[in-house]
């Protein structure tokens, strides 16, 4: 079992189903619990889990997006800044337009709650994930 798999499949707020619906934009799989969804709002609630070595593309929104590391170690990296491991109670803001990616370490499983609002637009795969040291 790799690292963290229990807290991450147990956790709280749910592990969720296969992310299917944006599968093409992430390295492996991914899974989610939306958990809010308000129009009026504009604001979408969810806890995504990653397994060992997911990660998702470079991607910007044109709200904010808040991420909580709930369980596991991830790593969160804004363009043109160093990566960063994120664990549990970890918290990273991305501003509008901030063009960043964020998924879990190879050796551990990871998830965070993610509070996004407007829309997002994907951008180019990650090349520097094999680089990282966990």
């Amino acid at each position: 079992m790799a690292e963290n798999e229990s807290e991450v499949k147990n956790n709280i707020f749910g592990f969720g189903k296969p992310n299917e619906a944006y599968a093409k934009y992430f390295s492996g799989k991914s899974f989610l619990n939306a958990l809010a969804n308000n129009k009026d709002a504009d604001v979408n609630v969810a806890n995504v889990s990653f397994e060992p070595g997911c990660y998702n593309d470079w991607h910007r929104h044109n709200g904010f997006q808040i991420l909580i590391c709930t369980a596991g170690r991830g790593w969160v990296q804004e363009k043109g800044k160093d990566a960063k491991i994120m664990k549990p109670g970890d918290v990273f803001i991305a501003g509008p337009g901030t063009i960043h990616w964020h998924g879990a370490t190879k050796d551990s499983w990871f998830s965070h709650i993610a509070i996004t609002s407007g829309s997002t637009d994907w951008l180019d795969k990650v090349n520097n994930y094999n680089d990282l040291d966990d």
